[in-house]
């Protein structure tokens, strides 16, 4: 799971930075990481998911009907 940015020469830091804060975003090492941060029940992850799925089948009956 190792990520890797190279400098670009003559690329300042900043921007090399938001390269690497990008890919670790796409590769969801953040969003793992954040979750793993502190023990989580089984029956909160699943409320979760629960209520992570009646949110997108909202807005897909909201997309279908306009």
């Amino acid at each position: 799971m190792a990520v890797e940015v190279r400098m670009r020469k003559g690329e300042p830091l900043e921007k090399a930075l938001r390269r690497l804060k990008k890919k670790l975003d796409r590769e969801g090492i953040l969003r793992a990481v954040k979750a793993k941060r502190y023990f989580e029940k089984p029956c909160e992850i699943r409320r979760q998911k629960e209520k992570v799925a009646a949110f997108n089948n909202m807005l897909r009956q909201k997309r279908d009907v306009a």
